[in-house]
């Protein structure tokens, strides 16, 4: 079995979502299993456990990482996979580094590669810098996000701001010449650095990655590696769809989403949620909110209404004037906006944002999720399975899917 740590929610299905591609029945964990849940993923191949870890307390993420990681190796899980994002999201105070020494400490891997690069979704590394859409992150619109602003774009000074191990760095002329020169010159590293950041521009870079380093007790980067496993020849189909109500949920500022959020209101009723209203009377605007979804219902029960915060830049810098409270209103608001409508029917949910995706499944108690047919690179939807109810869920990380995926990803849930 395929095991992994995923910082966010999104980014766990994100990487789950490409091993299901390679052919692989995968689920993700919403909680560390116990053991006594063992035997409801021994059916899968590969299991991720999402945590929300990414911005959270350093001493926290440590401590969640040693617990996941111990019951990834108790379900038998020979390789563990640290998955973060394709950005590397993450300040110098972050978690990456962190998270990644207490896996290394529990695998007892003398070292462990770095790879962020996803090139289907844009994500490139070269020269050991990392490249969003053939820009420099730090040029990129990642260099002015809400939680953590990119202002760096080489990989390794990013890596090593987060670890007093050192780091080291492959170039691309060495993967280039395969899976064998690469496990080479990782060796020769071996003495030298903890984490070694490895370049990767496309698909067939990934896969020299993923056979040179299929021995490795712990790899760590982006979804992307996934994409470099060998495929197993097998017909897994859309998971089932769950009868109900339709709703979109929209709190990623990132500028895909914006786009996503102005194609989507072409045809489909909308309602912003404004940082002020939060703030003013964060009950009547949950209230105000739920009331005018059914309203929508009432007139057409298959529209699916879209909830945002964010649509242009203006919204943005509105938002930024109440700086971190409105970000845990806006959790908070979408994670009860989301409990109180599946009480009247809501089962099937787009959700953007790695932090709305997080709140709205811990608000309706989803503890395991059941891949999908993707949807996009890094996009799928998904069977949410709760105590006493099931949903279907696309929890989609900010930058990832199409202009038209709010309003398209309907047709391939009823496919």
């Amino acid at each position: 079995m395929r095991g992994a740590l995923a910082d966010d929610f999104t980014g766990a299905t994100d990487l789950a979502g490409n091993w299901r591609a390679r052919g692989l029945r995968t689920a993700v964990a919403l909680t560390i299993p116990s053991r006594d849940q063992f035997a409801e993923l021994a059916g899968y191949d590969a299991v991720v456990i999402a945590q929300k870890i990414r911005s959270v307390d350093q001493a926290k993420a440590r401590a969640v990482a040693v617990r996941a990681g111990q019951a990834l190796m108790d379900l038998g899980c020979t390789q563990i996979y640290d998955k973060y994002c394709s950005t590397f999201d993450s300040t110098p105070e972050g978690n990456i580094g962190p998270i990644a020494e207490e896996l290394m400490n529990l695998t007892g891997a003398s070292r462990a590669i770095v790879v962020p690069s996803f090139p289907d979704a844009g994500r490139t590394v070269y020269s050991g810098h990392l490249f969003v859409l053939g820009e420099p992150l730090d040029e990129s619109p990642m260099k002015d996000h809400p939680l953590n602003p990119m202002r760096d774009s080489s990989v390794v000074r990013l890596m090593q701001a987060q670890t007093e191990r050192p780091v080291g760095h492959v170039s691309h002329s060495v993967v280039q010449q395969g899976p064998e020169a690469l496990r080479k010159e990782l060796d020769r590293l071996d003495p030298t650095y903890d984490f070694i950041v490895v370049d990767a521009i496309d698909n067939e870079d990934l896969k020299v990655i993923a056979v040179a380093t299929s021995s490795d007790s712990l790899v760590t980067g982006g979804s992307g590696i996934a994409l470099g496993l060998p495929h197993v020849d097998r017909n897994l189909g859309q998971v089932k769809q769950v009868p109900g109500k339709r709703l979109i949920l929209s709190g990623s500022a990132s500028s895909m989403t914006r786009r996503q959020v102005q194609s989507a209101k072409k045809h489909l009723p909308s309602r912003k949620v404004a940082p002020g209203a939060l703030v003013g009377d964060f009950d009547a605007t949950v209230g105000d909110c739920v009331s005018w979804v059914q309203s929508q219902w009432e007139l057409n029960p298959d529209i699916s209404p879209l909830v945002y915060s964010v649509e242009n830049d203006e919204d943005l810098r509105e938002s930024t004037k109440y700086g971190d409270q409105v970000s845990a209103l806006l959790e908070e608001f979408f994670g009860n906006v989301a409990q109180s409508l599946s009480d009247v029917g809501a089962t099937q949910f787009i959700i953007a944002g790695g932090e709305t995706s997080g709140a709205v499944c811990q608000s309706l108690g989803v503890q395991l999720l059941e891949l999908g047919r993707q949807l996009a690179p890094g996009v799928s939807w998904l069977l949410s399975k709760a105590e006493n109810q099931q949903f279907n869920m696309v929890l989609k990380s900010g930058n990832f899917g199409g202009e038209n995926l709010f309003t398209a990803a309907w047709e391939e849930l009823n496919d």
